[in-house]
């Protein structure tokens, strides 16, 4: 599950079509409209992936995630959509990716970076794994900018969101663009989409609320539910300006 984008807020929009809105103006931004190999790093179970290369177009699609149950429903979900031939999900450490696992033409990290402790090999890896000319684009987590900088409100809710959601420390959208330049990415762009996405969090608590729903997280257990728990801190870090969703995109030269 990602964020979705809700533009200015000004119209009601349902959160699954937000959450396809996020990749499609994602990709607008990014201007891109076709790819042949394109990694999904960190794919969950694969719906980017799946969408992604009808989309684009593409050839072949390597989506890496952590999970073996995450990796097992997006081989079935690949194999009922006629996709088995070009997507493959697999439980893998993206981190453990090398140069001769690409090259790739795209590297889509939808939410996932935060997840990455060392944010600088993550994005050396990035770079080391594209084609000449290919693309990087990022959607992540982040805190805000400093200076000033963080107070203890700041602190304490990047402590519970840290620890709810098992992230190592997030970093500064700056910092990312930083590392993205050491890496050797040219074209760097960055911005700031939490005011698109912030919404989300209300959404899906009011969705979680629904009996469906409320009985799915009994069942999932008590890790599920402090997950589900952990929404109220992301609303509250999107509200005092603590949480920020940074967007980059990045070019390898040619």
């Amino acid at each position: 599950m990602h964020h979705g984008y809700y533009g200015d807020g000004a119209s009601a929009k349902d959160h699954r079509q937000a959450q396809l809105d996020l990749v499609n103006v994602m990709l607008e931004w990014g201007h891109v409209k076709q790819a042949d190999r394109i990694l999904d790093a960190g794919c969950g179970v694969g719906g980017s992936s799946r969408y992604l290369a009808e989309k684009l177009q593409a050839t072949r699609v390597l989506g890496c995630t952590l999970s073996t149950v995450q990796a097992e429903r997006g081989t079935a979900y690949n194999r009922e959509a006629g996709l088995s031939a070009i997507v493959k999900t697999e439980a893998r450490d993206m981190m453990s990716l090398r140069p001769e696992d690409g090259p790739f033409d795209l590297v889509w990290s939808m939410e996932s970076a935060e997840h990455i402790e060392d944010k600088a090999q993550m994005l050396q890896l990035f770079y080391d794994l594209l084609a000449p000319g290919g693309q990087l684009l990022m959607a992540t987590w982040c805190h805000r900018e400093t200076p000033p900088p963080l107070n203890s409100k700041d602190e304490q809710i990047l402590s519970r969101i840290r620890h709810l959601y098992h992230l190592p420390p997030l970093a500064p959208l700056s910092g990312l663009r930083q590392d993205a330049e050491k890496a050797g990415f040219t074209g760097l762009q960055t911005e700031d989409w939490s005011a698109q996405v912030a919404p989300f969090w209300q959404a899906v608590i009011q969705s979680a609320l629904k009996l469906k729903s409320l009985s799915g997280l009994l069942k999932a257990g008590l890790p599920t539910i402090r997950g589900a728990l952990a929404m109220r801190h992301m609303t509250r870090g999107f509200k005092q300006g603590t949480i920020c969703f940074g967007v980059l995109q990045a070019q390898k030269p040619v």
